[in-house]
């Protein structure tokens, strides 16, 4: 009769610590698949992968997944679109059960969404320590909601990871604990050096009837720049008239089309306009480009990596070494200094910039291993 061997510590193996790794939107996706990369690569955690579904239009998140080969998510919350209440009320509701299916070490979120504020309270309610990837960021415009969700995540996280040193000043001001704030660099760099090559060998350019450096790229999507009609309006004034100049390329955001219906009357654009791209399309895109004009923070970042000029449509930044150091430039909603900040460019005078530091594809490894050595510690 065969007996089982008896367990011994020497025999039995310990679990690994289970940290649940929330994505809920597009600038999302991008800063997690290098951490959870290395996670697997290294072995001593086990991820398990929440996907809120803030963003559910494929185009906005699962054609995001395969280009940066992320693996299925383990669970996806749908919840769709709502008020800043309802998403942050239905991903707390949902997230919940997942927390405490099983013993959670610690929950990692990324960026400002409404996911990683809703994550983050959920968490630490149930008292699960959270790591907040991005951590410091401020544009010092409470009336941004992404400004909300920062300074309340930052507030309850027991990791901070820093991606510029403006994040480690303002969590020092703010009374942080400098042993939590660790300066690790930027993960989205991380997916762009990444990603660089893959991206450059599309056919990106000869698809949208394109030559390199001859054409600039929009985004546009802040409530700041849409909601507005009289602003949206003048907005699209200008673009235009550059356009008549250097082609604009426009992929259009699902809330900038929505503004367009319902605010514009429907305008047809004079602009070359295309739906959402995927993230190495939209890559490809960037990197050729003469200049981006944005309203996002993350393609702030990329452009200063990748050396091209960038014109930032806002009054502020939460990523002040992008136009300290890199090729930024914040020009606001005025049409005449966007035309006049164009001009300078086309006429040869662009930002001089250089990549900040530890913005080298090492952001991800330099976290997980802090989250490693501390929960080791802990157990």
């Amino acid at each position: 009769m065969a007996h089982e061997a008896p367990t011994t510590a020497a025999t039995t193996r310990p679990a690994r610590p289970r940290v649940v790794v929330v994505a809920g939107a597009r600038p999302n996706f991008m800063k997690i698949a290098p951490i959870l990369h290395e996670i697997e690569r290294r072995g001593a955690l086990e991820a398990v992968l929440v996907h809120t579904g803030q963003h559910y239009d494929a185009a906005m998140s699962d054609g995001f997944f395969r280009d940066l080969d992320i693996r299925e998510p383990d669970a996806n919350l749908g919840v769709g679109s709502g008020s800043h209440a309802v998403q942050t009320a239905e991903v707390m509701a949902r997230i919940e059960p997942i927390l405490t299916a099983k013993p959670t070490a610690a929950v990692i979120v990324v960026g400002d969404v409404n996911s990683t504020l809703a994550a983050t309270i959920t968490a630490v309610k149930l008292g699960i320590p959270v790591a907040h990837v991005e951590a410091g960021l401020r544009s010092f415009d409470r009336s941004m909601p992404e400004e909300i969700n920062r300074l309340l995540t930052d507030a309850v996280s027991t990791w901070l990871f820093v991606s510029e040193p403006s994040g480690a000043k303002n969590l020092r001001a703010e009374g942080a604990d400098p042993a939590q704030v660790h300066f690790v660099g930027n993960v989205m760099i991380d997916t762009l050096l990444g990603q660089l090559e893959r991206a450059r060998a599309l056919d990106t350019l000869q698809r949208l009837g394109l030559a390199p450096h001859a054409y600039a790229v929009l985004t546009l999507h802040r409530p700041s720049n849409v909601d507005d009609p009289a602003k949206l309006g003048a907005l699209f004034d200008v673009l235009e008239e550059i356009h008549e100049r250097l082609p604009v390329v426009f992929p259009v955001h699902p809330r900038t089309a929505e503004a367009i219906r319902t605010r514009l009357g429907g305008r047809a654009l004079a602009l070359r306009t295309t739906e959402p791209l995927g993230y190495l399309d939209f890559l490809r895109l960037t990197a050729d480009a003469r200049l981006v004009l944005t309203d996002s923070g993350g393609i702030q970042e990329e452009t200063t990596v990748l050396g091209v000029p960038c014109l930032t449509l806002r009054q502020n930044t939460e990523r002040p070494v992008t136009v300290e150091q890199g090729t930024n430039r914040i020009v606001g909603n005025d049409p005449h200094v966007i035309r006049s900040e164009v001009r300078k460019i086309l006429e040869g005078d662009p930002r001089a910039g250089r990549v900040p530091d530890l913005w080298d594809g090492h952001a991800a490894a330099r976290i997980v291993e802090v989250l490693e050595r501390d929960l080791r510690e802990k157990r």
